[in-house]
């Protein structure tokens, strides 16, 4: 019985993140560039927001590329900046066919013009949409964002317009990129590697955390649901005991 089969709909994450990990080792296990691998992984990006679509899910987070990314030899960034300017100008079609609303987290600015305008082209295209949310984090840092979080409260609280005693959790979210979406249920990471790399740390404080040793390119939409039937298996206790939950 396939996976997709298997899963009860019933019982579906709202939210979940994905850290797109193993191009570069893909490709050179294949002995090609490494930018030969980011080309192979958009291939898996578009099945698996299929399968999301197909299963109706209503959010799906994309760590694309984090602001230690930049770091990377200068050819390879470019590439794939290029690359990310084609591939967002090929999809909005197929977007606005599944009723998909694209929308992008991170230190967006920092992205070259040309990337720019053609993720709020297609952000804006495609902002009526109301099937999946794919959210996109570009230039991305968790940390940074709990940083600029907190500059912005503590904006509002010297200003005058917001009362110390008011800072709350609830709060503090809404200052995030992510204000207004639920957090993540479930985060998938390829590539064999068990950690988090400073991607959603508030959001994903009680996330169930799904590792699998298949590099980027070669995960699929079996792959996702796969990690979503091992995730309706698990007993979600929010500090709770199994008796209080059952």
């Amino acid at each position: 019985m396939r996976y997709k089969d298997q899963i009860d709909l019933l019982k579906l994450p709202h939210h979940i993140a994905i850290i797109m990990d193993g191009n570069g080792r893909w490709a050179k296990d294949k002995g090609k560039l490494r930018i030969f691998g980011h080309h192979k992984g958009v291939l898996s990006v578009r099945d698996v927001v299929e399968g999301a679509c197909e299963l109706d899910l209503k959010y799906l987070t994309l760590y694309t590329f984090s602001s230690e990314n930049w770091n990377r030899p200068k050819l390879e960034v470019m590439a794939i900046m290029e690359l990310m300017v084609t591939t967002i100008h090929k999809e909005i079609a197929n977007f606005m066919k599944k009723n998909v609303r694209l929308n992008a987290i991170g230190d967006l600015h920092m992205l070259p013009k040309k990337c720019y305008n053609e993720l709020n082209n297609a952000i804006e295209t495609t902002a009526a949409n109301t099937g999946l949310t794919l959210t996109l984090a570009l230039s991305y840092s968790s940390r940074r964002e709990i940083v600029q979080a907190a500059k912005n409260i503590a904006s509002k609280v010297k200003s005058g317009e917001l009362d110390i005693n008011d800072i709350d959790e609830e709060l503090f979210e809404n200052n995030l990129y992510t204000g207004g979406m639920p957090d993540p249920e479930l985060l998938i990471r390829t590539s064999g590697e068990h950690r988090i790399s400073n991607y959603l740390l508030w959001q994903i404080a009680y996330a169930e955390l799904y590792f699998t040793a298949k590099l980027w390119p070669d995960f699929r939409k079996e792959d996702l649901y796969e990690a979503i039937l091992d995730y309706q298996k698990r007993e979600r206790r929010f500090g709770m005991t199994s008796e209080q939950v059952n």
